[in-house]
């Protein structure tokens, strides 16, 4: 085995990732939020779900908003 071959699996390319951690953050206003996962592939654009604010205590609609 040659020096040079040893370590050839090593330096494959690694595939980019298709799950994207994102940040609901509450419409009300609250600053409540929920954190998930998303498939950047089946779902390109942005997201928005109804949930539960336990602040306000009602459903409201939950915005897609980057993880810092």
């Amino acid at each position: 085995m040659r020096v040079g071959q040893r370590n050839a699996h090593h330096r494959q390319k690694r595939a980019k990732k298709i799950r994207e951690k994102i940040r609901l953050v509450s419409s009300a206003g609250t600053g409540h939020f929920y954190t998930t996962e998303k498939n950047k592939r089946n779902m390109p654009g942005k997201f928005e779900i109804k949930k539960f604010d336990p602040v306000v205590r009602q459903h409201v609609i939950y915005k897609e908003a980057k993880i810092k």
